[in-house]
């Protein structure tokens, strides 16, 4: 077996505080730093490349289906944001407020955007004439402000950066196929490149987002058992496009509302990569958007022949990874524990034996096997290890998961269940607000959504014996 020693001292013990052991590996990384200003955190060279290799893989799946990106403004007039009023009643202890311009104060306050859907509404007013201008498949990659009163890295901050995709069609239907493919691709991409399985659903009436008709979440299990909302898909009905009066001749040559989506992934997303696959040594970042995916140290480096050997295969392997050589002064000790600490998933060694017997040493960060690997192999052992790394982190997140899902049929017994561990309790629902809410009090649980997926636990709600409608999934949340 594997040892599995802990080498970086610095990080508390997630099983002693869960918390701080988050912290600690958010800062030991390098991914962020804390600003002067409260609730905002400065991404680092480390996080931004981790951000930027999320942003690109979901823009591309985005153009693939047909999406556009653009640019919105980053303030919104006070009287375009109150045109909506479901929505900025939902927004309103979240806004940020400009009051004045220089040393004039403002005849209008503008809101520094919490969400664009009122900027997009605007626009799409000026550009939908006619069913021909049908769909609009926008995409804007921008920052976003919610005036939070607690904080912490990625998971909740005062300012954040995500993607928003916002979306017009001719059709309800078309509308809901738009917000239900968008949901698909978030699940993909966490599964297919994140390694984190999620559970696919709509959210509650009250739990959904301001001024949506509908909205659908994909819902990952943290390390501690505690959900976090990954990304959600929201269907708007044509509510937006007659708040804004957007209009557009219809194939019948009659004038129409056209039915709008919104979609979104922040972030938070890598929260939810360090909070599912970090261990005590810090950060395991899956392959697919690890800003380093193969870092070579040279043993022994100042023996002829070692940096230049290792150098050379470095730029060998650049062709098919993201490789990186550290060839500082710095012990081999030291950097094991470095990139332990910084998840890059393989490390390469190579000195002066391996230099003759052709060969080098491959260790995996998930469970530091080792494999000794011919020189002549590694255009096919690399990224076989690469994939064999992946496959493990989500068959072990996916089995946490299932250890941690419950079924209850009683109050008492979905109390005694989230008193004992976190994670995902199934219950019957009636669909009544006040159940809901009872749950949260007596249970301290929150609905985390309706599974695509559902099952016939029980004939009636958990919580006031009437018909069930729903199986609901409940948890404690970030």
């Amino acid at each position: 077996m594997a040892d599995q020693k802990k080498m970086v001292e610095a990080i508390t013990s997630m099983e002693e505080d869960f918390s701080r052991w988050y912290t600690d590996v958010v800062k030991k990384a390098e991914l962020v730093d804390y600003s002067s200003v409260r609730g905002c955190m400065i991404l680092r060279p480390y996080g931004c490349a981790l951000w930027e290799n999320i942003r690109d893989n979901l823009d591309a799946r985005f153009k693939e289906l047909g999406h556009e990106n653009v640019a919105m403004p980053l303030f919104i007039p006070e009287s375009l944001l109150q045109k909506e009023k479901d929505h900025v009643e939902g927004f309103a202890p979240e806004v940020a407020w400009v009051t004045y311009g220089g040393s004039e104060r403002l005849t209008e306050r503008l809101c520094v955007r919490p969400t664009s859907e009122t900027l997009f509404c605007e626009h799409f007013a000026h550009v939908i004439k006619s069913y021909r201008d049908l769909p609009k498949l926008y995409n804007q990659w921008c920052s976003v402000v919610r005036w939070e009163k607690t904080t912490r890295p990625f998971l909740r901050t005062m300012e954040f950066w995500w993607q928003e995709g916002h979306t017009m069609h001719e059709t309800k239907e078309e509308a809901l196929a738009e917000t239900e493919q968008m949901l698909n691709v978030y699940a993909d991409f966490c599964e297919q490149k994140l390694a984190i399985p999620v559970l696919k659903g709509r959210k509650t009436e009250k739990e959904q987002f301001a001024g949506a008709e509908a909205t659908y979440t994909i819902e990952a299990m943290m390390h501690d058992g505690k959900a976090l909302q990954s990304g959600t898909s929201h269907f708007f009905g044509d509510g937006f496009a007659r708040a804004f009066d957007i209009q557009y001749t219809g194939r019948d040559n009659k004038l129409a509302y056209p039915f709008q989506t919104s979609w979104g992934m922040s972030t938070r997303i890598i929260g939810a990569i360090i909070m599912t696959h970090g261990d005590n040594n810090g950060l395991v970042l899956p392959p697919a958007v690890a800003p380093t995916q193969v870092m070579v140290i040279p043993i022994a480096q100042h023996k002829e022949g070692v940096l230049e050997k290792a150098n050379e295969i470095t730029n060998r392997i650049k062709s098919f990874c993201r490789a990186k050589i550290d060839a500082s002064e710095n012990s081999p000790g030291w950097k094991f524990a470095e990139y332990e600490m910084k998840g890059v998933p393989l490390r390469l060694e190579i000195g002066p034996k391996d230099i003759e017997n052709n060969q080098c040493v491959l260790v995996r960060r998930d469970n530091r096997q080792k494999y000794v690997v011919s020189l002549d192999e590694l255009e096919t052992a690399i990224p076989q290890a690469l994939q064999d790394l992946h496959d493990a982190l989500y068959q072990k997140a996916l089995e946490n998961r299932e250890n941690r899902t419950w079924a209850a049929t009683t109050m008492e017994e979905a109390k005694e269940i989230a008193d004992r561990d976190n994670g995902f309790i199934k219950t019957m629902w009636c669909g009544d607000l006040d159940c809901e809410l009872a749950m949260k009090e007596q249970v301290g649980l929150t609905s985390r959504c309706m599974p695509f997926r559902q099952e016939q636990l029980s004939e009636t709600c958990i919580c006031c014996g009437k018909p069930a409608k729903k199986m609901v999934v409940w948890g404690k949340a970030y």
